[in-house]
């Protein structure tokens, strides 16, 4: 017989097997293997539910060993499958390796816990066929194993002996492109601000990083908090990362786990950096990890720490963070949209006809300086709510559109959205005509980050033209780079 659970830490965690010796001795029930306060507790919450169960409790000396020794156990997680290596132990055994995962009540109710669809995934990565679940768990499990999913310890005991009443995965997710159902507060609510419509749609269209910068009022947070109306379900691919990073951060039941829709992810702006980027005694994910394959939006994104600020810088390129604790370390995937909505100055008035900015020139300089260059650098669009682009009929129908058909022209292409390509990359995929070159060689104020980032936004969005024209066009044009640039905010005169 072999019983394992699970120990999360960071986005890896560890299986444990769970063992269990009966001899002679003053009745007793001893845990070895590092365990916690917590894992200690529950042995009389394991003796109450056995017995509540209708099951008797060994009278012998009991000891349970949690294995690898050195692995330190914490947490409720071990409870259910505790009970059962008893059990199975005293009443009988498994030819088969089984995972269980779950706490218990002392009625013998079994309880959700944090990390299973994370255990699961391991599990079959280590060859483990079956495994044992509370009934509350919200995701799906992952090919290769079957489950049972259980309410109380004694259906619990019963599949582990039969190994009956597994069920393999069967639900099948289409890899294409679909949209969520629209909601009745959606995008075609908000009346006007069909420039910044066109922008986010862009955005969303290559998964670009966003900024929009413009008085209080003007509708900037209004209008981007409605972007995941914009966003395609996860695909098949992406759905078992996403359930790992929330069933390890116990968020479950979170509608991206639940429905497939892509994460949307609003910190506060008193988000510190272990918030934002992970961390604690078991190194949870921080939010951009939990806004891995979906946005990650900032509103007063100038409010936030400098500090929290200039951390994004690596992730939001690189697309993963390693966190090291303890002399352990991890590494969550962190490839997030980043989108922030800021005003143009502390009191919000500078450049707004007809209102009067109170800032000095110091304090609008100290107030941009704390995102820093190096961050602005990664803005692919940079959208000024003073200045608007010229945009009709944004409706959200119409925006959906542009961004399905984008997106199967580039994932068909390179594999990948435009704007996940790096500066190699964009130089492999992003073809110029000689008007556009021609552009190009006319701009010499630009990091190569910049033109990288210019390039991508003009194949974005020479893709969303193709996908609506029944002509064809293979190369990005000079009209492609000049809308480019308006919408990274740098226009000059003379193109």
């Amino acid at each position: 017989m072999a019983i394992y659970s699970f120990s999360p830490f960071g986005y890896d965690g560890s299986l444990v097997n769970v063992e269990v010796d009966l001899r002679r001795g003053i009745p007793a029930v001893d845990i070895v293997g590092l365990a916690d306060g917590f894992v200690r507790e529950s042995r009389e919450r394991v003796r109450s539910a056995i017995i509540n169960s209708g099951f008797e409790f060994p009278a012998e000396r009991v000891l349970i060993s949690l294995s690898p020794a050195d692995l330190k156990k914490e947490g409720p997680d071990f409870e259910l499958a505790i009970a059962l290596a008893i059990l199975a132990e005293k009443n009988g055994t498994v030819s088969e390796k089984v995972l269980v995962m779950g706490g218990l009540c002392q009625d013998g109710t079994a309880q959700s816990v944090r990390g299973i669809s994370a255990a699961l995934q391991t599990a079959v990565e280590n060859g483990i066929k079956y495994a044992i679940v509370p009934y509350s768990m919200n995701a799906d499990y992952p090919e290769g194993i079957k489950v049972a999913r259980i309410g109380t310890l004694k259906e619990a005991f019963e599949h582990l002996l039969s190994l009956e009443g597994f069920t393999e995965h069967s639900e099948s997710h289409d890899s294409g492109i679909e949209f969520a159902s629209i909601p009745e507060d959606n995008l075609d609510t908000i009346g006007g601000l069909d420039g910044l419509k066109y922008a986010m749609a862009v955005a969303v269209s290559g998964r670009h990083n966003l900024l929009a910068y413009g008085a209080p009022g003007c509708g900037k947070t209004l209008t981007l908090q409605h972007m995941p109306e914009l966003l395609p379900k996860l695909t098949k691919d992406e759905i078992p990362t996403v359930n790992r990073i929330y069933s390890l951060t116990g968020l479950s039941g979170m509608d991206c786990v639940v429905n497939h829709t892509r994460p949307f992810r609003m910190p506060h702006q008193t988000a510190t950096i272990e918030g934002m980027c992970g961390g604690g005694a078991s190194v949870k994910a921080g939010e951009i990890s939990l806004a891995h394959n979906g946005v990650l939006f900032l509103d007063e994104a100038a409010e936030f720490r400098s500090s929290v600020l200039q951390m994004l810088r690596v992730p939001v390129e690189s697309g993963r963070i390693t966190l090291c604790r303890a002399g352990r370390s991890t590494t969550f995937p962190a490839e997030f949209q980043l989108v922030m909505a800021a005003n143009p100055c502390p009191c919000g008035n500078y450049g707004v006809k007809d209102r009067m900015c109170l800032c000095s020139a110091r304090s609008i300089e100290q107030y941009w300086k704390k995102f820093g260059g190096p961050l602005l650098d990664r803005i692919a669009i940079r959208y000024d709510m003073n200045n608007p682009l010229q945009a009709e009929n944004m409706t959200l129908e119409r925006m959906r559109s542009m961004v399905k058909g984008a997106w199967e022209i580039q994932l068909a292409r390179q594999g990948k959205l435009n704007g996940q390509l790096s500066i190699v990359e964009a130089d492999k995929f992003v073809r110029l005509d000689d008007g556009a070159r021609e552009t190009f060689s006319r701009i010499g104020d630009l990091s190569a980050r910049a033109v990288a980032n210019v390039m991508k936004v003009a194949q974005t969005l020479l893709d969303i033209k193709n996908a609506n024209s029944l002509f064809l066009q293979d190369k990005v044009s000079s009209q492609e780079v000049k809308e480019s640039l308006a919408l990274f905010g740098k226009l000059p005169v003379e193109l």
